[in-house]
């Protein structure tokens, strides 16, 4: 059987994750590459915070290229779709056999949506390996298969500031209000991954400050450290 050549939006967190091990589960989808975005000037992950060096290494661990969405600061919604169109026109050209692109996400019909929307015209097909899954029963999987986050940005107006930087265990799982999704799924907050079965070796780096932004969101940054001893890295 010939399989399909995917290639999966990455945020390097936990949903993006779980994504890339269900689809290299599935005989039917070939990864070839991940899609990431990219502030400028910032060099972080959009939205997760998470330093440039740090994805390029998952993505090395993971053995996958790196594909780049180039957003600029405070960037519009129309000019993040502009700067996302022009990242899968680059994306035909280098993948010509590339037809799927893969998304995390888990149950928010509005962003699924939104995201079939914007892919269609490009002659891509979004899939969602994840949708429909029990996000109580996805984050004990998540801890069960061996794969190791932390918590690298926090709503606050939904979770204390103190969950930045925690690990995202059973401990904290117990944690977490009951209003607050066991996935983040409504954005409450994004994780980091530095290990698990997808990656041939653990992503070393250690926790450095949480900061405050827009008076709301909450980052625990995240520094590159090949020193880093198992006590403080994420």
């Amino acid at each position: 059987m010939t399989r399909e050549q995917v290639v999966l939006s990455w945020s390097g967190g936990k949903d993006s994750s779980l994504a890339l091990a269900a689809l290299r589960a599935d005989p039917r989808y070939d990864v070839v590459g991940l899609l990431t975005s990219i502030t400028r000037g910032y060099d972080r992950v959009s939205i997760h915070g998470v330093r440039r060096e740090l994805v390029e290494a998952q993505a090395a661990a993971a053995g996958l290229p790196l594909l780049e969405v180039t957003l600029e600061q405070q960037s519009s919604n129309e000019a993040y779709e502009a700067a996302f169109l022009e990242a899968l026109a680059c994306l035909r050209q280098t993948h010509p056999e590339v037809r799927q692109l893969a998304f995390g996400d888990l149950f928010l019909s509005d962003v699924r949506e939104y995201r079939e929307r914007l892919v269609a015209p490009t002659g891509l097909e979004a899939i969602f390996p994840l949708w429909g899954r029990d996000t109580r029963q996805l984050a004990d999987e998540f801890i069960s298969a061996g794969f190791r986050a932390h918590l690298v940005c926090v709503d606050t107006t939904q979770l204390p500031a103190t969950f930045a930087g925690r690990a995202f265990d059973a401990a904290l799982l117990a944690d977490l209000p009951q209003n607050v999704d066991r996935c983040g799924e409504r954005g409450e907050f994004h994780t980091f991954v530095s290990d698990g079965p997808i990656f041939a070796v653990p992503i070393r780096a250690r926790r450095g400050v949480v900061v405050l932004r827009d008076n709301r969101f909450a980052f625990c940054d995240l520094l590159p450290d090949d020193d880093a001893s198992p006590d403080t890295r994420p």
